[in-house]
Parts: structure tokens; C-alpha cells; sequence
């Protein structure tokens, strides 16, 4: 604990604004982590469900069947089915309902991702920043000493070398974290997206 606390003094203000991002960081990830895990279900196989429950018993066990369910899935294309026990095969109603739907449902797919990508990429600059301090001291010293003592411009160099090291370190796990959320966003996505499309098919074909 003791070493910890003197490599985060060593390495002088820029390590306060890196412990920031690193909680902000440390936060989001786990918000994702909780967050995909509640997902549940697979759009597919929920719509596989849905539409054979469709069929064999109508819309309204359908609606039921979703508001049963807990799943994005499930809030996004119950409106549809709604709006289609109101107005019929009006496709371009039912499609309108099922983008809006869509939207509001999933949005939480994007939540906190823009700033794990700012993180990335701020946590390095602000590291980069702290070795630039550290040299500028390092080389004041010299400067006011009139000669190159090791003793005088260590403290500097360490710091640099710190920030360095610590924006670095923050940013590989927070580009990996992001990666990996992109990738999981990408293929939910692309999964509600092939449910939503066969139910709107099973819909319009009644």
C-alpha cells in the first residue's frame, strides 16, 4: 500500500486527473458488464417464440406473451403488435411503430459507450501531458543549478516516466473494454434486427 501511495505522489498532479478516468472508467465498464447480462433472452429466439405464438393463438397472446417477458426484445416489438391489433396490415404505420419502438428500446445499447472511447484516448494525452511537465521540471533544475546533477533532475524524469506508464496502462484495458461492448452491441443488433424483420413478415403475410 505504502509503495502504491508513493508511485501515485511520484507521480505528481497528472496522476490525480488519471485516478478520474480510471474510476469513471472502472465505473462504466461494470455498468456495461451488469448491464448485458440482464439482456436475457435472444431476439431470434424470442421472435421464433413470438411468431409461432402469433400464429397458433393470435395477437393478443402474443402482446401477453411479451409483457410477460422481461427483454429489449420484448419492448421493442410488443408496439408493433398493438399498433397492428388497431389498424391492421397498415405496413407503413406498423413500420414507423416498429422504428420508433426500436429506438427508445435500445438506446441503452449506446449508454456509457462514447465515454469509455473518450477515455481511451484522453487517459494517453493526459499521461503524455504529465511527461512533458516532468521533463520541464527536470530541465529547470538543471537550468538553475548550471549543471547536469542526476539528484536534480530525477524527480522530474520519475514523474514523466509515471504519467507515462499510468495513461498507457488505463488506456489498453479501457480500449479493450470498449471493444469487446462494440462487438456485443454490433451482434444484438444485428439480432433484433432479424427478429424485428421476420415478425413484420409473419404481420403482413396474416
Amino acid at each position: 500500500m505504502h509503495a502504491a501511495v508513493d508511485f501515485f505522489t511520484r507521480g505528481g498532479w497528472a496522476m490525480w486527473l488519471l485516478l478520474t478516468c480510471a474510476i469513471i472508467g472502472f465505473a462504466y465498464v461494470i455498468e456495461r458488464l451488469i448491464t448485458f447480462a440482464r439482456i436475457g433472452v435472444d431476439p431470434e429466439d424470442f421472435a421464433e417464440k413470438l411468431i409461432k405464438i402469433f400464429k397458433e393463438s393470435g395477437v393478443a397472446s402474443a402482446i401477453g406473451y411479451c409483457r410477460r417477458v422481461p427483454s429489449p426484445a420484448a419492448n421493442v416489438l410488443r408496439p408493433t403488435l398493438e399498433k397492428f391489433k388497431q389498424v391492421g396490415k397498415e405496413r407503413e404505420v406498423l413500420e414507423e411503430t416498429l422504428t420508433r419502438s426500436a429506438t427508445r428500446g435500445l438506446a441503452f445499447l449506446d449508454r456509457g459507450m462514447l465515454i469509455l472511447a473518450s477515455l481511451s484516448n484522453i487517459a494517453p494525452m493526459i499521461g503524455f501531458l504529465g511527461t512533458v511537465s516532468g521533463m520541464i521540471r527536470a530541465f529547470n533544475a538543471i537550468a538553475l543549478a548550471g549543471t547536469v546533477e542526476p539528484t536534480l533532475v530525477a524527480s522530474g524524469i520519475s514523474e514523466a516516466l509515471i504519467t507515462t506508464a499510468t495513461g498507457l496502462g488505463l488506456a489498453i484495458p479501457i480500449s479493450a473494454a470498449h471493444a469487446f461492448f462494440s462487438t456485443k452491441v454490433n451482434a444484438f443488433t444485428r439480432s433484433m434486427e432479424e427478429a424485428a424483420s421476420a415478425l413484420m413478415d409473419t404481420i403482413l403475410e396474416a
